[in-house]
């Protein structure tokens, strides 16, 4: 039995229409370890008063059968480390025999490499044959996780600490924590991802959309290359997804990597490619590069460009990494660039000197002059494009407006390699709408979760639009030696998720193909920002700068007011202090989903208010479908989607916004 409604009861009475669910737990003792990491990354914190059912024993604290046995029978549930008499009175006994342990095999991914960076010699434990098994070492198969069921109860007994930072040897003791009736206190649908359509061939766009609003996602970044070129049979799939997604509150960007066009650009235009410093054409990894100093080349991209956002019903372009290669730079010159004829020219006409010279010549007066120039006309590049794109939202202004760039504050060498120079760009923040989304590069990433804080305290100096500034996390597998695993999964995903969702506005996940089946579930808890939960009387009070979703069934009060932002589970939650309470009275009209920022909403005799702001345009999904709508007090016809018989989902305009439902 899952002791799912008994270890809710323990944090909030259960009664009609009121909330359930597990927010706060307890470290035993002065040292907490790293279990505040671990449960903080899916939002959970520590009680204040030390009042919890969910309890963390760690190694070496004294914790007698007869008191804790009890406690976990009515509902408790309990996480233990290593030999204890707690233990021993579960079942779980330590034999003589010895066990070097560096490898193991965890039941949420058997196929998943998990290596510690150094092994332990660990004793083999005996576990009781109810036990669930979660994790094992390699080749003996000693028990090293085991979940334990006890009354209404249970047990997560681990044989070592999970480490300083909490990821470095269990990567799924959260998964195993649910698995045993743990609830996430919290979920958010703010988070981007990028999206490739050649890694999700012939799939269901329904059922890949319904999948992805369930993970959070509010948005998807979808690579436009695969589009430029007109083609029947893709365009009729992308129109699909786009719908799909719209249909489920996500909106769709297109997704641009100039000086990458497309496939059939590059074959068509072989007098238009990007020359390396080999002077061979710049086909570099996946990218095929296009001379963006060509004004020929420049017309007909930018014609392509705009033929691709008229064709589609995007939500937003993400203009990405329109720099240039490589992170080796200029002592790689096989894939160094921009060495095309425009380039050469003009940098020879300002300083008499081809660079191609500078590159063969290590030592050359005129590298710095060069790479400076590289970085100008980096920056160049991206205004001029940004312009264009600023031209189509003049013909669509729900357009919303991103540029991908990569970090070179926190590695400070990318101005150098890729001509990267966040310092020139930002001040276009200050006359133009758009968001800066700040991508770490490859050489950082096998750094742990705390750099993303320190990333956003090296942007913030650098402009007056902070809530501009955005960060891409790639889930990716990383070259350098990482551990327990070669991509981010489980507890180090959610810590990197949580921490940057704390440091920023908005997050970007690199891509939604690589977040790995068993992190789904928990990726909406781990973005979200709460800074203080408690309950005053019969009354849940919290504190949020972005809005948040709580488990909620029933009609409920917010600061005193019915409230209409909820679905069958969920209560939408706006920013700020605010206190939730059960309510006897249902609203005219139910918002289910919504993804823009809300501000407020509320009930006025029939019809719902609601107040938000969105940099793109926002999505409400209704229970019912309204007689009219007002948008800031003017009778409005928003695009209306049917979903599923009795919901719609409603297209609003970007920017801040009251809008009205009348239910009758």
């Amino acid at each position: 039995m899952r002791l799912l409604a008994s270890l809710l009861l323990s944090s909030l009475a259960l009664e009609a229409g009121r909330p359930a669910f597990q927010y706060a737990f307890h470290v035993v003792g002065d040292e907490p370890t790293s279990w505040p990491a671990i449960l903080g990354s899916i939002g959970m914190m520590p009680a204040a008063d030390g009042s919890s059912s969910l309890i963390v024993l760690p190694g070496g604290t004294a914790a007698a059968p007869a008191s804790w046995l009890p406690r976990i029978e009515a509902g408790a549930l309990v996480i233990i480390e290593g030999e204890s008499p707690l233990a021993e009175a579960l079942g779980i006994r330590p034999t003589t025999k010895r066990v070097p342990t560096r490898s193991l095999i965890d039941r949420a991914d058997p196929k998943l490499p998990i290596v510690w960076e150094k092994s332990i010699n660990l004793p083999h434990y005996e576990v009781p044959a109810d036990a669930s098994i979660y994790a094992h070492e390699r080749w003996s198969k000693a028990p090293l996780m085991v979940g334990i069921r006890r009354g209404a109860g249970a047990v997560l007994w681990l044989a070592v600490t999970p480490g300083k930072e909490g990821h470095e040897r269990f990567p799924y003791t959260l998964q195993a924590l649910t698995d045993l009736g743990l609830q996430p206190p919290y979920r958010s649908g703010r988070l981007w991802a990028f999206f490739d359509s050649s890694y999700r061939l012939r799939v269901d766009p329904d059922y890949f959309a319904e999948r992805w609003r369930r993970a959070g996602i509010g948005a998807l970044h979808v690579a436009a290359w695969h589009y430029h070129d007109r083609d029947a049979g893709r365009d009729e799939y992308l129109r699909k997804l786009i719908e799909a997604c719209h249909k489920r509150a996500i909106l769709v960007y297109a997704w641009v990597e100039l000086p990458h066009v497309s496939e059939q650009f590059w074959h068509q235009h072989p007098e238009w490619r990007e020359k390396t410093a080999l002077l061979q054409d710049a086909q570099l990894d996946w990218r095929k590069l296009m001379n963006l100093q060509h004004p020929e080349c420049v017309k007909a991209i930018a014609g392509g460009l705009s033929d691709l956002v008229r064709r589609f019903d995007w939500d937003g372009i993400n203009l990405a990494e329109l720099y240039f290669e490589s992170l080796e730079g200029i002592d790689n010159p096989a894939r160094f660039t921009p060495f095309n004829d425009n380039v050469r020219a003009a940098f020879k006409s300002q300083h008499g000197v081809d660079p191609l010279t500078i590159v063969t010549e290590k030592k050359h007066e005129l590298r710095s002059a060069w790479l400076d120039y590289r970085a100008r006309l980096a920056q160049q590049m991206q205004e001029e494009w940004l312009a264009r794109v600023e031209a189509e939202r003049k013909r669509k202004p729900h357009l919303d407006i991103v540029l991908t760039h990569v970090d070179d504050r926190f590695d400070t060498r990318m101005r150098e390699l890729i001509g990267a120079d966040a310092g020139r760009l930002l001040p276009l923040l200050e006359k133009h709408d758009f968001t800066f989304l700040i991508e770490d590069p490859a050489t950082i990433w096998h750094l742990g979760p705390q750099r993303y804080p320190q990333i956003a305290e090296k942007y913030r100096p650098l402009t007056s639009h902070s809530e501009k500034l955005a960060i891409d996390i790639n889930i990716v597998e990383r070259y350098q030696d990482v551990y327990p695993t070669k991509q981010q999964t489980g507890t180090e995903l959610f810590q990197l998720v949580h921490l940057s969702s704390k440091a920023f506005s908005r997050v970007a996940l690199y891509f939604e193909n690589s977040i790995l089946p068993q992190d789904l579930p928990l990726l909406a808890s781990s973005s979200v920002d709460v800074q203080k939960v408690e309950r005053v009387a019969n009354r849940l009070v919290l504190e949020t700068p972005r809005g948040v979703g709580i488990p909620w069934r029933g009609p409920a009060l917010v600061n005193g007011r019915v409230w209409p932002i909820a679905d069958e589970t969920t209560l939408w939650l706006p920013p700020g202090p605010v206190a939730v309470e059960a309510s006897s009275v249902e609203p005219p009209l139910r918002v289910l989903d919504f993804n823009g920022d809300l501000k407020s909403a509320a009930v006025q005799g029939s019809s719902v208010d609601v107040a938000y702001q969105s940099s793109g345009r926002a999505i409400a999904i209704l229970d019912r479908r309204p007689v009219s709508i007002e948008i800031d007090g003017a009778p409005a016809q928003p695009i209306i989607l049917e979903t599923l018989p009795g919901r719609f989902a409603l297209l609003l305009p970007r920017g801040q916004h009251l809008v009205t439902f009348c239910s009758r």
